[in-house]
Order: C-alpha cells, then structure tokens, then sequence
C-alpha cells in the first residue's frame, strides 16, 4: 500500500482536502479542518496549484492523474463528468443517455454522490432536468457558487 498524504487548500468554498500518493490523487473533497501536513509529493502539489488557478479564474480544465476507486457504472458516469464543459451545466439523464443508459438517472445522481473529485470530475455542473440546483454533497450553496463563479470567468 502506497503511503497516504493530505493538502488543504482555503478555498472560497471553505476547506479543500486533497489526498493522495506519488502516484496521484485519490480526493478532492471539502473538509471542516486543516490537519497539518509536511511535505507533500508532487501530484498534490499539481492538484494544489490547478484549483489555485481554478478559483482566480485561470484555469478551465484540470490535467491530474485521479486514482479512481469505485463500480465500472461509477467510473463510466465520472469518466462523462470530465467531458462536461466550463460553466456548463448538464442533467442526470443526459449523463444516463452519454453512458448509454437514459432510464439510470437515478443511479447516476447516485454515482455523482459518490464522486471524491469535487470541482475535478464536476458534478457539481449536474442539474435537474427541469433546470434546478438538486444534490451536491458539498451543500447546494457550494453548487451555486461553483456555478456562478464559472459564469464570470467564461
């Protein structure tokens, strides 16, 4: 097993927990503390400095290797979360019909829950069909404002 290591980052968001080895990244979640840390291997300090750039408004797409850890249905749906758009927004039966299952919104919205790469794989662009803001693990503010912020640098 490859050693663990944690980042955070102050976001405008709240805390920003990056985790992951000198392999790549294995989360990218809120958090309610800053633990300390020393030293941190090279993905983490990429993933750092990308949603630094992110939330200035100077970047649109991250470049990261995510160890993803989840079912093949899960993997599919955020594999489809990483083709949506910068300030985009798309439904759960979209994403049912990208992967070629239109009837599994349920499942997808079930998958977007279960999603560890917040902002990275961005679920958080994932609304209702009938246009409204539903489900974020992160609080449905946080999905306003990820959205909003999106808009203004688009």
């Amino acid at each position: 097993m490859d050693k663990v290591y944690k980042a955070y980052y102050k976001s405008p968001i709240g805390v920003i927990e990056i985790k992951g080895t000198e392999k790549g990244i294995l989360s990218v979640i809120c958090s309610e503390k800053i633990e300390s840390f020393g030293d941190v291997p090279l993905p983490l300090k990429e993933a750092y400095a990308q949603l630094d750039e992110y939330f200035k408004g100077k970047r649109k797409e991250f470049s990261l290797n995510l160890l993803m850890e989840g079912t093949e249905f899960q993997k599919k749906v955020w594999n489809e979360l990483a083709k949506i758009s910068y300030a985009k927004t798309v439904s759960y039966k979209y994403i049912a019909e990208a992967i070629g299952d239109g009837k599994a919104c349920r499942a997808v919205g079930s998958a977007n829950g279960k999603n560890k790469f917040w902002i990275i794989l961005p679920c958080h662009r994932v609304i209702g069909s009938n246009g409204k803001l539903t489900g974020y693990a992160g609080g449905i503010w946080r999905k306003e404002w990820l959205l909003n912020h999106e808009k203004q640098f688009s």
